[in-house]
Parts: C-alpha cells; sequence; structure tokens
C-alpha cells in the first residue's frame, strides 16, 4: 500500500477520533433500524411445509425446538449438485458454536438446502460442521422464499428476487425469520439477500478492521479468492 499517510501519534488519535464519532453515529442508526426491523408486521404461515433431517421428517414448527424463534439460513445446494456452494459454506463457517448462545435468548439456527438430506448430511461430516441442517426437497419451501427459481424463471431473466425484478440462478443464498406463538402458530417475520447476508459473516466484518480491508476490488469477481476450508493450497 504504497503512499499511505503517516502521521505522529497525536496526529493518528485526532484522525481516529474524528472516525470515531462517525462509528458512533452507524451504531446509534444500526441500533434503529433492528428497532425497525424487529416493529416489522408478520404474515402467517399456513402452508405445512415438512424437511427431512437426521430424525427423519419434520415440519416446521419442529424445527423451532423448545424456542419460540427461528433463523434459517437458505444455504446454496442444489439438487443435483455434488457440494455446497462454497460462499456459503463460508458463511456456515461462522454458524459453528453460536446455537448454544441463542438457545439461551429463545432462538435456533438452521440451515436449510433443496438437496437430498443424504447429501447434505455427507457435506456436513466432510466439513466438520454440528450446525442443525434440514433439506427442503420436495417443497416448495425454497421457492415461496425466494432462494430456488424453476429453470423457465432463470431463463426469463426477470423473476422476483429480493423484493424486485432481476436476473437470477436456480439457488441463491438468503436469511428468513420465524416466530412461533403459545397457540403454535408459525409466522413470517423477516427476510433479507444479497448483502443483507453480510451481518452473518464474523469473518468480513473483521477484514473491514484492516489495512487492506477485503481487498476483492481487483478480483474478477468479488469472492474470486474463496475457497472451501478444506480446499486452500495450504
Amino acid at each position: 500500500m504504497p503512499n499511505h499517510p503517516v502521521v505522529s501519534q497525536q496526529q493518528w488519535v485526532e484522525a481516529r477520533k474524528a472516525l470515531l464519532a462517525k462509528e458512533k453515529e452507524l451504531t446509534h442508526l444500526r441500533d434503529e433500524l433492528a428497532r425497525q426491523r424487529r416493529a416489522l408486521p408478520w404474515v402467517k404461515v399456513s402452508k405445512p411445509y415438512t424437511f427431512e433431517g437426521p430424525q427423519g421428517t419434520r415440519s416446521l414448527a419442529e424445527l423451532f425446538g423448545s424456542h419460540s424463534q427461528l433463523i434459517v439460513y437458505h444455504f446454496m445446494f442444489g439438487t443435483d449438485w455434488d457440494e455446497g456452494c462454497p460462499s456459503c459454506s463460508f458463511w456456515a463457517d461462522n454458524f459453528e458454536s453460536i446455537p448454544i448462545h441463542l438457545a439461551h435468548r429463545d432462538a435456533s439456527l438452521v440451515a436449510i438446502s433443496r438437496a437430498p438430506y443424504e447429501k447434505l448430511a455427507a457435506y456436513r461430516r466432510r466439513m466438520g460442521w454440528t450446525f442443525p441442517w434440514y433439506s427442503s426437497f420436495g417443497s416448495d419451501f425454497n421457492f415461496d422464499f425466494q432462494v430456488s427459481y424453476t429453470k423457465a424463471q432463470v431463463d426469463s431473466g426477470r423473476a422476483e428476487h429480493n423484493y424486485a425484478p432481476m436476473k437470477v440462478l436456480e439457488e441463491l443464498p438468503g436469511i428468513s425469520v420465524f416466530y412461533r406463538d403459545d397457540a403454535n402458530d408459525l409466522y413470517h417475520t423477516y427476510s433479507t439477500y444479497q448483502r443483507g447476508l453480510d451481518m452473518l459473516n464474523g469473518a468480513y466484518h473483521y477484514m473491514d478492521l484492516l489495512p487492506k480491508g477485503r481487498n476483492e476490488d481487483d478480483l474478477p469477481w468479488t469472492m474470486a479468492w474463496l475457497r472451501r476450508h478444506d480446499q486452500y493450497d495450504d
């Protein structure tokens, strides 16, 4: 990084304090945005979605476990794929060990993909993950939550994703959140896609602290550097 400014400690502190004021402003804005997110209206989930997992078939309500809140990571893994998406695998590396903490705030975290469960289980073992992962194979779930698309939708070049018409792939990532009330009724409270997923990738937030940042500007595409964690040369 040639020609980067180098100053005295006092000058650095003054520059740092100016940036700190902006960081605090962003923190307050983020807190307000989170409040508005929680205040969004809900949609009742009436379709009887089912999923396959290690204990067999489970309903959406059963994925909550004993909790009233459920976070679903829509993991890109097509029905005919041999392994999961490398980008989603990067995100999933951030999930390990946090379900226990979420459980103590009345929430469950699961991943859901369209590939048959046997493929998910094999890939999960390969990657050394322990978080819950379920298959929505044969279900409308992925299509209803705009993370899977038919070939006709892809070919049309104009399907609905991230709340707007756009060109899509057959599989895309996302996050959806659900709530279960005391009557066991389920509600969809939130979904986000594209850059909205950044909030679940702690590694990227660490990179944002570095002098080089994410260091992706000169790459042919954003995550061209990325490999599954068992595929780096070293």
